[in-house]
Order: C-alpha cells, then structure tokens, then sequence
C-alpha cells in the first residue's frame, strides 16, 4: 500500500518499494510521508493506528501548529517537533528566476543549509529501528516533507531520478489540497502559482547543488557512520543472493 485513504489527506504515501544503486529496495511500512496530520482526529484511531506508526515527525512552524493543531495523541504514539529553520518564501531575491523548477530548487537548498540541525535529527529519529514505523509531515507534504524524505532516500542509495519521481508525485494532491485549504482560508488563492508545483527537475536540481556543496548526501548531513549503517539495516529489504 502506498497511500492511506483519508478524506482530509491528500499526500499521504509510503516510501517503500524504491531500488537503490546497490540493488537493495526501501521497506514498506516502516516510513510514510504525508501532508497535514493535524486532520486526522479521534475517529479515524482504528483506520490509523492500523498502520502501525509509532512516530510522528511534525516539520511545521510553531505558528503552523497553533493554527492548525497537531495530531491526536493517539496511545503509543511519540510525537518530535523538529522544525528546520529557513527563510520565508516572501523574502526570496530571486524572483525574476524564469524557470520554477530552479527557484523551487533554491528555496529547497536553503531550507537543507538553514534548516541542517532538524533535518539532521529527523534522520536521526528515521534510522532507530525501534521508532518505526514513522511518519514525517509539515502542511501540504510537498517541501520540507520533499527534502527530509529526499535525502533519506538519497542516503540509502536511492537514484536520484526515482527521488524526483516520488517528489513528483505531490502533484497528483495540488488540487484537493487547494480546495481543502480554500475552505479555510479564502486568501490561499494569492499564493503565487509556483508555490504548489512540484516538477521532478527541482529535486534534481536540489540534489545536484546539495552534493556540489557538500560532496554528497551523507556529508551533507553529517551523521555517524553508526547511524547509516542502522538506516539501512531496518529501512533496506537485503540483497538477493
């Protein structure tokens, strides 16, 4: 199962089944990526928990969540607020950049070099074994949700080009999430348009300017080797022989 059926989830999914260079795949059920959790109420419990999930990484501002909540403590759940720090998109000096992707691509490598100590932690919660299955979230799942399950992927040895895939994926969730979140807020609609894509090319974009700064993935991130060698111990199904 990729996706969870909720009527107030858009851009929930799992990130298994996914072959890395070494010829290993990523586990199903062991981490989700989604939108907003902050929909899910006490009702939905048993459809929920039937999942699994015993942790919940929540990647929004602290303004984001006194707006909108956060998830239900439902029994057994631990819950990690692990906000990466970045610059308003408002606030951006490159708007006259023709090309969303490149600009998307931007604001992700600001939020990687911004936002590294969250990042770096959300990763950590990832690789402990005993914290999965996770689920790892902010508003629309498209961006911060987009670059920690990006350079997880990427550290397992996920190709880049399926990164951008599942990134791309988002963009079959833009229109139930607009109008969703047009019943809340009518504003939304001045959101400058660029703002909801999400195009393969700006993750390999990202991607490539990650790795142009830093050499790669994991040095980016800077994690112990011990910490590696737990991700892919529980998030990679082994070798065929």
């Amino acid at each position: 199962m990729r996706n969870y059926d909720h009527p107030n989830l858009f851009n929930f999914r799992d990130l298994g089944g996914y072959g890395t260079e070494s010829g290993r795949t990523t586990r199903w059920r062991r981490l989700y990526r989604s939108d907003s959790l902050s929909r899910i109420d006490p009702a939905d419990a048993a459809s929920f928990t039937a999942l699994g999930v015993r942790t919940v990484i929540d990647l929004r501002r602290p303004r984001e969540i006194d707006r909108d909540g956060r998830i239900h403590a439902f029994e057994g759940l631990t819950y990690h607020h692990l906000n990466p720090l970045h610059a308003e998109w408002e606030d951006a000096t490159d708007h006259d950049e023709p090309s969303d992707a490149r600009w998307l691509a931007n604001r992700y490598l600001e939020l990687a070099e911004q936002g590294h100590p969250a990042i770096s932690a959300a990763v950590e919660v990832i690789a402990d074994a005993g914290n999965a299955p996770v689920v790892v979230h902010c508003v629309a799942g498209k961006d911060r949700t987009g670059v920690v399950s990006a350079v997880t992927l990427a550290a397992l040895g996920v190709p880049d080009d399926v990164v951008a895939e599942d990134y791309a994926l988002t963009s079959a969730a833009t229109e139930r999430t607009l109008a969703f979140l047009r019943g809340l807020n009518p504003e939304i609609e001045k959101m400058p348009r660029r703002w909801l894509l999400s195009p393969a090319e700006a993750m390999l974009l990202f991607l490539a300017d990650l790795r142009a700064r830093h050499g790669s993935i994991r040095a980016y991130l800077g994690l112990p080797d011990a910490t590696y060698a737990r991700l892919e111990a529980h998030l990679l199904e082994e070798a065929p022989a």
